[in-house]
């Protein structure tokens, strides 16, 4: 008994000693991004972007991205409804179609997240980033594991979505205004291609088949009534309500 307690207090012991020393190392790593300086320099373009298209800098937000088109669309809230605001490129994403499954697999993750403000990152070493907030309920229900899957600037991805420095700049600060004027989190709603029918017979054959067919009723439902669906997850599977 004393031998197991003396191993089980080791183990515990390294887990913590690698969880401070990942914490402190990303902590040296200085970030790239003079976050005063981008929201000087980048602010009133974004504002005269917006209200070009009447809508407003810090209202509410909605994120959507697609795979296989390289795709990440801003959403504003405009009225009772959201409003497509701009479709940036995405530089790299990592992987193939399909979830993110373990840590390491450098796969980029598929699914319905949510962001808070604790979850952005304005020191980051790829510019700006958000954390997607992987694993989610889902993810944790299927045992995925993985961390600090993010949406960020520069060109590169270890199962991240990069934007480049400049469309981060823009995410980010639309994204932290929304959430400065009163938003509480926005959603993230990752898919793997366009939900269409054609699609979907393309990729019949996937073993993802099932898992995308339940992303796709989410989809459905903010394409039908233009605001994010309330989203739970029930015997492993997206569960869908109004907002």
């Amino acid at each position: 008994m004393r031998l197991r307690t003396t191993l089980y207090s080791a183990a515990l012991a390294a887990v913590v000693i690698a969880g401070v020393s990942v914490y402190l190392l990303r902590s040296l790593i200085p970030g790239t991004a003079d976050i005063e300086a981008v929201r000087a320099n980048v602010t009133p373009g974004v504002e005269d972007q917006l209200s070009g298209k009447g809508l407003r800098f810090g209202a509410p937000i909605f994120i959507r991205i697609f795979k296989a088109s390289s795709e990440l669309e801003l959403w504003v809230k405009d009225g009772d409804r959201f409003s497509l605001f701009k479709t940036y490129p995405i530089c790299s994403y990592s992987g193939d179609l399909g979830p993110k499954l373990m840590e390491g697999d450098r796969q980029s993750p598929e699914g319905f997240y949510s962001v808070s403000a604790g979850q952005l990152n304005p020191n980051s070493s790829y510019h700006l980033s958000f954390n997607l907030g992987f694993p989610n309920l889902y993810d944790r229900a299927h045992g995925r594991t993985g961390s600090f899957l993010m949406v960020h600037g520069k060109c590169v991805s270890i199962g991240c979505y990069a934007m480049t420095d400049r469309g981060i700049e823009e995410i980010y600060l639309i994204a932290e205004a929304a959430l400065n004027g009163g938003q509480d989190a926005f959603d993230v709603h990752v898919f793997p291609f366009r939900m269409t029918d054609d699609a979907f017979a393309e990729h019949a054959g996937s073993p993802w088949i099932g898992f995308w067919s339940n992303l796709r009723e989410g989809h459905d439902l903010f394409e039908a009534e233009g605001l994010p669906p309330r989203t739970d997850v029930v015997d492993g599977r997206y569960a869908f309500g109004g907002r």
